[in-house]
């Protein structure tokens, strides 16, 4: 393997500067979160087959012009501010390698691909990609290209490839420049942005989360499964769909994904996180640069529609979701997990769904299964949790290709195994004319042990579990209000009494609330116990915060039950009134400073004077901080010498006493020339 020298970018050589857009400041945001946790690939990889004719310097000369072509090849962040800068065509070597192969088959494709898209790529100093050309004896059979999210989107990469493709093909050098994301910066003005978070906000608030209700599994439901679906038929169906509907084959897959999920939970309203990209003008259709955001979709369906009725309801959702999502992602998340944590659930989207609809004729053909669409099982580690349902969808050379992942506590491997054979039978369906209305009732029951509340799905032995790990905490019970039956030894009318009073705490729309009984030592409060809930939500999957606390101490001669002993209770989280706290500990005050050093028009930075308004019972989204303060915060709290949280963490509901009781020290440095003194 040969591999160039890359130097770093002189900022002499950059023409021009200025902010990421916001769709990229979501990938700038994912390139601090470790790889393990990262939900977008990055890099983005994918490959060509070359013409036999083409010699390694046509290969060179292609990969010049496209640099040439498109600033966003060219174009690098900053570490700590999202900021970009483009450079000169020639600021850097063309970041190219060789490697030698026996053929150029799939199955050699495929693997080198996975081996570029493995090799990071430092888009601070480099180029924002990478090429690796596939040689056999000399000549070039194949061209491998990686790029980096924050810079290039999929269909980008796809748009670069088929351009570098049709080039060594014989096509013009066609040198015009194509729109940067910097082009996009004057088209965000700030009080647009603001309205259209504000009113996406007040759709997420009244969206249950997690509405895909629990039908199987194992009873720990932390394994995952992966499967791939293959069907030439599916293709054919699913066109018929689009011209129909006059809507495109990927909104029409998703409007078949929620008949779906609404006839097997009998949800109507649920969210969905779905990749929609903006190419409809011309202009920005062969640009490379980000364009597509991953946005919360609210489907509404309505029970008996037809399912036209529900691809146009789909469609418009999505678009709707896309106006919204392209100003202010970052602080759209921001907002939604102070949101999170004041409602005390955390809105895990019903499904993920993702599509891959550019076309792929530059790749080599690969060997597809029969038409019918056989499936393939691969297991994974019980560790990887899957706390969604993950779909993708692609379409190239007459195939339609169902990407499936899901977690036990949500499908197990059997009902898994059935969902993309269940879409493709429905396309078929609807295909012949059938009109599929939208079933008002589920089919199946939910599995044991999970319960609907208003927020959505809950597991209740998880619930249990957290509130079993407060300290002082030595029995609970959790049970909707209302299904309390057999659980209290009081006497008749005590219990009926407390029933009564239980049935008070109902909110709006008299829905039912989830009460905790919880056995305790004396000096834990309701309060104590609602805030180490609200410092759990994000890390365990079905998890609210109960509604109200009904507390037995310890100390009771005769624990008949959890209605047995003095009771304390709180009503909802409006009610919950927590004191604030300033910071106490060296980790707190430190986490405190950097919190006030990223506010806009908090302290300078550098300085350990903590402010009495930094709360450590409130999250960094309480306090006013968006996603992209987070690696400037991060920076800070290396300075003051700790470390121990990661940017995710720090994007979620927890409190920052919670997260400050994460860090930890920095170790010692090593003197030069040395190890670590004793």
């Amino acid at each position: 393997m040969n591999h160039l020298h890359q130097p770093a970018p002189s900022p002499v050589t950059a023409t021009r500067g200025g902010p990421l857009t916001w769709i990229q400041q979501w990938h700038w945001f994912e390139h601090t979160i470790p790889a393990q946790r990262r939900v977008n690939p990055t890099p983005l990889a994918d490959h060509c087959h070359v013409p036999p004719s083409v010699t390694v310097a046509d290969v060179l000369a292609a990969l010049a012009s496209l640099t040439a072509r498109h600033e966003a090849l060219r174009t690098t962040v900053d570490p700590l501010r999202p900021i970009q800068h483009v450079h000169r065509p020639d600021w850097a070597p063309l970041p190219v390698d060789y490697a030698d192969v026996p053929d150029a088959d799939a199955d050699t494709l495929e693997a080198a691909t996975a081996a570029l898209a493995a090799r990071p790529i430092d888009p601070e100093r480099h180029p924002p990609w990478l090429a690796r050309v596939l040689l056999r004896a000399g000549k070039p059979l194949a061209v491998v290209i990686a790029a980096h999210h924050v810079l290039i989107d999929g269909w980008g990469l796809a748009v670069l490839i088929d351009q570098l493709h049709a080039q060594l093909c014989g096509g013009e050098a066609v040198l015009e420049a194509h729109p940067h994301p910097l082009d996009m910066v004057a088209t965000q003005p700030l009080e647009r942005a603001r309205a259209a978070e504000l009113e996406w906000l007040t759709r997420l608030a009244s969206n249950p989360a997690g509405v895909l209700a629990p039908f199987g599994g194992t009873d720990d439901g932390t394994g995952r499964h992966r499967l791939q679906h293959r069907s030439v038929d599916a293709y054919a169906d699913l066109d018929r769909l689009a011209r129909r509907h006059r809507a495109s084959p990927e909104a029409v897959v998703l409007a078949a994904l929620a008949h779906d999920i609404a006839t097997r939970t009998g949800e109507h309203r649920f969210l969905a996180s779905v990749v929609v990209s903006n190419r409809a003008r011309a202009a920005l259709r062969n640009s490379i640069g980000v364009r597509a955001l991953t946005v919360p979709v609210q489907i509404d369906l309505r029970p008996g529609a037809a399912f036209g009725e529900v691809v146009a309801s789909v469609a418009a959702a999505s678009a709707a979701a896309y106006r919204h999502g392209q100003w202010r992602p970052a602080e759209l998340v921001a907002s939604q997990a102070r949101m999170d944590r004041r409602r005390g659930v955390v809105t895990v989207p019903t499904i993920e769904y993702n599509c891959y609809s550019w076309p792929r004729g530059y790749l080599v053909p690969a060997q597809y299964r029969p038409p019918d669409g056989t499936a393939t099982w691969i297991t994974s580690a019980p560790d990887e949790p899957c706390e969604t349902l993950y779909v993708d969808l692609g379409r190239d050379e007459g195939v339609v290709t169902l990407d499936v992942t899901v977690g036990d506590h949500l499908l197990d491997a059997e009902q898994a195994l059935e969902l993309p054979v269940r879409l493709c039978g429905l396309l078929r369906v609807l295909a012949d004319g059938a009109e599929c209305p939208v079933p008002e009732r589920p089919l199946t029951p939910a599995a044991p042990g999970w319960w609907r509340a208003p927020q959505g799905w809950v597991r209740l032995a998880d619930v249990e579990e957290v509130l079993r790990g407060h300290p002082g905490v030595h029995a609970v019970t959790v049970a909707p209000d209302g299904e309390t039956a057999g659980e209290c030894e009081a006497p008749t009318g005590e219990c009926e009494e407390r029933k009564g009073e239980r049935a008070g705490t109902r909110g709006e729309g008299g829905g039912p609330h989830l009460v905790a009984y919880v056995r305790i030592t004396p000096g834990v409060t309701p309060g104590d116990l609602h805030r180490h809930v609200l410092d759990h939500l994000g890390e365990v999957p079905g998890l609210v915060a109960p509604r109200r606390y009904v507390l037995s101490p310890a100390a009771d001669p005769d624990p008949g039950g959890p209605c047995d002993g003095p009771d304390t209770a709180t009503d909802g989280t409006e009610a919950l009134r927590i004191p604030s706290r300033p910071a106490a500990t060296c980790a707190e005050r430190a986490l405190a400073a950097a919190v006030a050093s990223v506010v806009p028009g908090g302290l300078p930075a550098g300085t350990l004077d903590s402010p009495d308004a930094v709360d450590m019972h409130r999250s960094l989204a309480d306090h006013g901080v968006t996603l992209v303060a987070v690696p400037q915060l991060l920076a800070l709290l290396r300075q003051f010498g700790f470390t121990g949280i990661a940017s995710d963490e720090l994007a979620g509901t927890a409190s920052l006493g919670h997260l400050a009781a994460a860090l930890e020290p920095l170790p010692p440095r090593a003197p030069r020339g040395g190890d670590t003194s004793p």
